[in-house]
């Protein structure tokens, strides 16, 4: 149990909070909208099992790639495997049963579930190798994380709609926006091992204005979405109080001072994920 728990601290398991409810936003819009009803227990359940594997093994997997790039830097030389604190062996095996969860749920749930599988599997595990070779790695972990509320959608309804879409994109472009943030952090560093990112290539202010823009995009695939579906004021109100939480992350990191990134990474970002689950179903329940 007790390297289970520092696995869970390795992986910061707190952080799916950015992803579920977002998961369980696609399976409540694409259940009501496609079969006019709420998703059954047992969906919410899979779902939830599905999102946990899928993020714990892409979390644990971008530990085990990045563990030589991490005991090279001091802000991440304490994590877990670089500080032998777990080793390789058992990150793979805590890879190996996540992943067991995700393909266990996937099959609970309807086969189109299944059939994306791989593609699924294929970006939790390429997108810790695009920070090598392209500064569009922020772009790479937003399509990554955006793949919750499509597999809520799917694995509610068994289908894809183009609303379900304009939901991946506003969840890519958001992810990628505070990612952007967060990477300001270790530029001279990214800039010393040659790793890529926007802040390594473009430098702090630009970045910051590529995160402005990619938060901007975010805002307005989630406003388009209240034009293209049932959705009411009540949901309407929760995509402009997520664009005022977004404008506020901005205003506290500065090109200048980077101080407060910790506070616009995670509280910020969990408080929009939540914002956007909890209009959501009460325009629903209206």
């Amino acid at each position: 149990m007790k390297k289970v728990k520092i696995i869970l601290e390795m992986i910061k398991f707190e952080h799916t909070v950015f992803a579920l409810p977002f998961a369980f936003l696609g399976a409540v819009l694409g259940s009501l909208m496609v079969e006019g009803t709420w998703p059954a227990i047992g969906e919410w359940v899979w779902i939830t099992l599905a999102m946990v594997g899928a993020r714990s093994a892409a979390m644990t997997m971008n530990r085990v790639i990045d563990a030589r790039i991490d005991k090279r830097n001091p802000r991440t030389a304490g994590r877990a495997i670089p500080a032998g604190l777990i080793s390789m062996n058992q990150s793979i095996l805590f890879i190996a049963v996540s992943l067991l969860v995700l393909v266990t749920a996937a099959f609970q749930l309807n086969m189109l579930s299944v059939y994306l599988l791989p593609a699924a599997v294929f970006f939790l595990t390429f997108y810790s190798y695009t920070k090598r070779f392209t500064w569009l790695c922020h772009i790479f972990l937003g399509v990554t994380i955006a793949i919750a509320p499509l597999g809520g959608w799917v694995g509610a309804t068994g289908t894809l709609r183009p609303e379900a879409l304009l939901l991946f994109l506003a969840v890519a472009f958001w992810i990628a926006g505070f990612d952007v943030i967060y990477a300001t952090q270790d530029k001279e560093h990214d800039d010393e091992e040659g790793i890529h990112s926007i802040p390594s290539r473009f430098g702090v202010p630009k970045a910051l204005m590529a995160a402005r823009l990619f938060h901007c995009i975010s805002f307005l695939a989630l406003l388009s979405l209240h034009f293209l579906s049932p959705l009411s004021w009540v949901y309407l109100a929760g995509v402009l109080i997520a664009g005022v939480v977004m404008t506020y992350e901005h205003s506290i990191v500065k090109p200048n001072d980077l101080s407060r990134v910790g506070v616009a990474f995670f509280p910020m970002n969990g408080v929009i994920s939540f914002v956007m689950l909890f209009f959501t179903i009460g325009d629903m329940l209206l």
